[in-house]
């Protein structure tokens, strides 16, 4: 399904730094800045209801960008833009090169090609390339807004702040842009998303490299991704997964982390943690949500019955939320399915894997070690989630790092 090599590559953007020639008062990498980009296309795609948009397409062409980024680690956009306009094929066949041996195995190769494709045709995914370069523009702009404040001093970054500034001009056709301009209720959700950055996941103990509930995020939203693939979900399926994933922690956002040991740990703390995130959602997430979009985006954090949440169960949505055991049978888009079960899998992967990384760079604790074996031991607990199983996924990861 996807290669712990492929999974490395991944969590390496957690160590790409961003905007490196300024003087920064936190990290910018670059997993929280591709999380950001997709959280910003999720809401740009959703008001902009054009059926001709399409999503799978656009978490597919996301994620052919951010490996490709992966690749050219930290190359300034300007001098990466410069490279494609003179140098586009031999740059993308280099690009290729690197990750053929990691995409291979995906779809059977499929994966790869589609890859290649998008790389080295640009009328592939047209309208969706528009959508993910608008959003990776404003989440490029939410940062600089954060390196402003501490470069005032620099000669040259008037002259940023004014080419950052103009090219917002560029988008403007799309309504979500337009309404995040104009800073209404859309651009404070963007602020509030993007402040999970500064959430650090395993905030007890030092790690390396260090990732944000905001790269948590998408780490696990792009493993549900190969996932979906890889049991042929729908196409509605596959986007309800991938959103699901992304925005499982957003919560986290007005509540801040609490670590595992310490929910479960008390009789009763997570019933309340629970009530309390619901009660936040509804008083200051979903009237930021376009109120067309509110029940959709629900759906997607969790709730059901009005007064529960759970992103992690099995779920259809036809005319109400329905619990489900299995999603045997319901594998077509108008059934609306999230296959919550597997994404906790995920969830307590990317936790192993945060965990496995730190201890093999050297930076260990009695936190990390015991929430390592932990894990291991609830993904062998329930190994098989609809034909994938995730304790021997977790098992090659840990014999690839110490083989």
């Amino acid at each position: 399904m996807i290669t712990p090599r492929l999974i490395e590559l991944l969590f390496s953007a957690a160590s790409i730094q961003r905007w490196n020639d300024y003087p920064r008062m936190v990290d910018l990498v670059e997993l929280d800045k591709q999380a950001h980009k997709f959280i910003i296309a999720y809401m740009l795609v959703k008001i902009e209801n054009d059926d001709t948009i399409h999503i799978p397409s656009l978490i597919e062409a996301g994620i052919f960008e951010f490996l490709r980024r992966v690749i050219v680690t930290d190359m300034r956009p300007d001098v990466f833009r410069k490279i494609l306009q003179q140098k586009k094929d031999e740059l993308n066949g280099w690009v290729i090169s690197q990750l053929h041996d990691d995409l291979k195995p995906i779809e059977n190769g499929a994966f790869l090609l589609r890859f290649e494709k998008y790389l080295l045709d640009e009328t592939m995914y047209e309208k969706e390339r528009f959508i993910l370069k608008a959003a990776s523009y404003l989440s490029t702009r939410w940062e600089f807004s954060i390196i402003y404040q501490t470069s005032q001093f620099l000669n040259d970054i008037e002259d940023v702040k004014s080419a950052v500034d103009d090219e917002i001009e560029d988008y403007y056709e799309l309504i979500g842009v337009r309404k995040i301009a104009l800073n209404k209720k859309l651009s404070r959700f963007i602020d509030l998303s993007g402040r999970l950055r500064f959430q650090k996941r395993w905030a007890q103990t030092p790690r390396i490299p260090e990732t944000s509930v905001l790269g948590h995020m998408l780490i696990v939203a792009i493993f549900s991704y190969f996932y979906s693939r890889e049991i042929s979900a729908c196409e509605k399926r596959l986007e309800n997964n991938f959103f699901c994933a992304l925005f499982h922690d957003l919560p986290e956002a007005l509540t801040k982390d609490i670590i595992t040991p310490v929910k479960y740990s008390v009789s009763g703390l997570d019933d309340i943690i629970s009530d309390y995130e619901i009660e936040k959602i509804q008083n200051d997430i979903l009237p930021l949500i376009p109120s067309s979009l509110q029940n959709d985006f629900s759906y997607l954090l969790g709730i059901y019955d009005g007064s529960k949440k759970d992103e992690f169960l099995n779920k259809i949505y036809i005319d109400k939320i329905q619990i489900m055991d299995s999603l045997d049978g319901y594998n077509e888009d108008y059934y609306n399915p999230i296959d919550g079960v597997a994404l906790k899998a995920f969830d307590r992967l990317a936790a192993f894997i945060e965990a496995t990384l730190s201890i093999y760079h050297g930076v260990k604790s009695n936190e990390l070690i015991k929430g390592k074996s932990q894990i291991l031991q609830k993904l062998e607990e329930n190994k098989l989630v609809n034909g994938v199983n995730f304790y021997e996924l977790a098992q090659k990861i840990d014999s690839y790092f110490y083989r």
